[in-house]
C-alpha cells in the first residue's frame, strides 16, 4: 500500500477546523502547535478552551499528534476517544 504524503503550511493548518471523530463535535481551530525541534516533528496541537473560568490556569486543550487521523482540505479529524474533551458546537 502506497502512503500519500501531503505538505501543509502552518497557516493552512491553523485555518482548518478540528473535528472529533468519536462524537462529531466541532472543537475549534488550532491556536498553537507543540513541536520537537530536535526530531523535526509535531508533538501535539493546542486548541483554545471555550470554558474559561476565573480560576482556570489552562486556557487550551492539548491533543497529541498521534490522535490526528486525517487532514483534509478544510478540516482536521482527530480521535477524541480517551481524551478529556467537552462537546462543543
Amino acid at each position: 500500500m502506497k502512503m500519500e504524503l501531503s505538505m501543509y503550511s502552518i497557516g493552512n493548518i491553523r485555518s482548518m477546523e478540528v473535528i472529533d471523530l468519536s462524537t462529531g463535535a466541532k472543537l475549534g481551530f488550532i491556536k498553537d502547535l507543540k513541536v520537537d525541534c530536535d526530531q523535526y516533528k509535531i508533538l501535539s496541537i493546542l486548541l483554545p478552551n471555550q470554558k474559561i473560568s476565573w480560576f482556570s490556569k489552562n486556557d487550551s486543550i492539548e491533543i497529541p499528534w498521534s490522535k490526528v487521523t486525517k487532514i483534509g482540505i478544510d478540516v482536521i479529524l482527530v480521535d477524541g476517544s480517551g481524551l478529556a474533551i467537552s462537546n462543543r458546537e
